[in-house]
């Protein structure tokens, strides 16, 4: 059989893009980075294809946003725009600030116990 013979299941067809908000938060990030003319679409695909090819990654493709994230760091980190530094620290902001947010509540980095503190 072709590929163009085969079937999609249709349970596939109605599968969410995104298993989780942040896989569709990575990809909205990119795509308005791009679009601000910070990278050429030609150097992120580049950048992904890297990312995807490293040896310690699925081979099953199950961790393609964790590449997507990894080679939005790295570009960000070549580009100057955020260091890895940076962007950790961002992150465990964020991850306390939702742990400080009660549940139904949005969440904003104004909720990090350390940003309110001043630490």
């Amino acid at each position: 059989m072709s590929r163009h013979e085969a079937r999609i299941p249709v349970a596939t067809l109605d599968a969410p893009v995104f298993a989780e908000p942040w896989q569709a938060e990575a990809f909205a990030m990119v795509v308005a980075l791009h679009e601000r003319g910070l990278f050429s679409w030609a150097e992120w695909a580049e950048r992904l294809s890297t990312e995807v090819k490293r040896p310690e990654a699925a081979t099953d493709g199950s961790d393609y946003y964790e590449r997507w994230l990894a080679a939005l760091e790295r570009l960000l980190a070549e580009k100057g725009l955020a260091g890895h530094e940076e962007v950790d620290a961002v992150a465990a902001a964020w991850e306390r600030a939702a742990h400080a947010t009660p549940h139904g509540q949005p969440i904003v980095l104004e909720n990090d116990p350390k940003r309110s503190s001043g630490l």
